[in-house]
């Protein structure tokens, strides 16, 4: 079981990597003064689905930028570390998905960041260690709900997201929570299963037949097993003829001395 759990040098490297990236899109977009704000999504308009595959590398300010790379890297390493053969189609149709999910359902307005996939990968993680029922997975679930549970909030709209300085997507973060529990459905992970390795870990599993368990009583104190009865008489066989028997001297078989 723990050897699907190994730290590598990509559960660091490729969230670096992807953070890294973006904060280089970021100093692009300063640099040569460009206005990637246009790519983005525009919901429901033929030139806005350009945004379903660059708005997660688009951030308005260093701000936005900042607020979303903590979270994004703690979240692809956990992704990485726990569940490294799903990690990159996670992301790759998570970006998809929640940037399709956000076209169709958004606002008339261009709605660009990363916060959708982070919310994928929460989703992710959540519902996926929820469904393996497995303790370490559990675990992490509970953790990320800890860390990041306040996320939740901000997937319906209200006045406070929706207006002034806190003009926030909550459409994006609506697909990637969806998003991120579709995936945790599609990709399974039977290899996380328990490995029974005893007779009484089995479901259908009776106390009663164990020879273990029955050299104990109903207070739990040690008795022996109960010598079974024959259910069927025995039989024995006996012979009436007049049995003789010759008792030959044992001799050694070896040559007499000679004199």
């Amino acid at each position: 079981m723990e050897k699907h759990f190994k730290f590598t040098n990509s559960v660091i490297s490729l969230p670096l990597f992807f953070v890294v990236f973006l904060w280089f899109v970021f100093w692009l977009e300063i640099r040569f003064d460009f206005d990637f704000v246009q790519n983005g999504i525009y919901p429901r308009t033929f030139s806005g689905l350009q945004g379903v595959i660059f708005s997660t590398f688009i951030h308005s300010d260093i701000g936005h930028l900042y607020n979303n790379s903590i979270p994004l890297f703690v979240l692809m390493a956990a992704l990485q570390f726990f569940y490294a053969k799903h990690s990159l189609s996670v992301v790759g149709y998570g970006i998809l998905l929640s940037g399709l999910s956000t076209w169709l359902i958004g606002r008339e307005n261009y709605h660009i960041g990363a916060s959708g996939l982070i919310y994928v990968l929460f989703s992710f993680i959540f519902f996926k260690g929820i469904q393996t029922k497995y303790n370490r997975l559990i675990a992490l679930s509970l953790a990320v709900i800890v860390v990041y549970g306040g996320l939740v909030w901000y997937v319906f709209p209200s006045p406070e997201i929706t207006s002034g300085d806190k003009n926030i997507s909550w459409e994006g973060h609506l697909g990637g929570l969806l998003t991120g529990f579709i995936l945790s459905l599609v990709y399974k992970t039977p290899e996380y299963k328990k490995v029974i390795k005893y007779d009484w870990e089995h479901p259908d599993f009776n106390a009663a037949d164990d020879k273990f368990m029955q050299r104990f009583d109903a207070n739990g104190n040690f008795v022996n097993i109960p010598v079974e009865e024959l259910k069927e008489p025995a039989f024995f066989y006996y012979c009436s003829l007049p049995v003789q028997y010759t008792v030959v001297t044992h001799k050694k078989n070896e040559p007499k001395p000679q004199s």
